[in-house]
């Protein structure tokens, strides 16, 4: 299983691993950040579209539910253990971060919010990742609520149909 950074840094503190093993394991998600910007950069158009696209519907997502509830919800999604999306979301709570960064819409692996709700501050995400083949990709609803310090945690995971 693939942990984000955070999670590293967490097992690196807790003594579970070592430096040389911190440092193994950053460098795989700097060479998958790298390989990205290869990847754009071989093919401009495709990467601008990916982006105008992902931008658009960053926007209305904010523009709906408003910004730091869907950086709340994508930080939330970031704890689940076995959530391959993880990695990208990992650092959603930063702002510096565009928030168009952490969608996928059209490039594999896709990671696309079908909608969100919320029913008296119980918010629920129903979203779709993995394949860019619809009968292939795999869809999830989350529910989540409110911690006791702020911020939003998951509390049901269920396949959506």
């Amino acid at each position: 299983m693939l942990r984000t950074p955070p999670q590293l840094f967490e097992d690196f503190e807790a003594g579970l691993m070592t430096r040389e093993q911190l440092h193994a394991a950053m460098a795989f998600h700097a060479r998958t950040l790298i390989e990205e910007v290869v990847e754009a950069s071989e093919n401009p158009l495709a990467a601008w579209w990916e982006g105008l696209l992902a931008k658009k519907t960053a926007s209305r997502l904010a523009g709906r539910h408003g910004e730091k509830r869907i950086r709340a919800i994508f930080s939330a999604l970031a704890d689940v253990p076995d959530f391959f999306p993880a990695q990208w979301l990992w650092n959603a709570h930063h702002p510096d971060v565009p928030l168009f960064c952490f969608l996928r819409l059209r490039k594999e692996p896709v990671f696309r919010i079908l909608s969100v709700t919320n029913d008296a501050g119980v918010v629920t995400v129903r979203l779709e990742y993995g394949s860019n083949e619809k009968h292939e990709t795999t869809r999830e609803e989350f529910v989540l609520g409110h911690k006791l310090h702020g911020g939003l945690e998951v509390t049901a995971r269920r396949t959506a149909t």
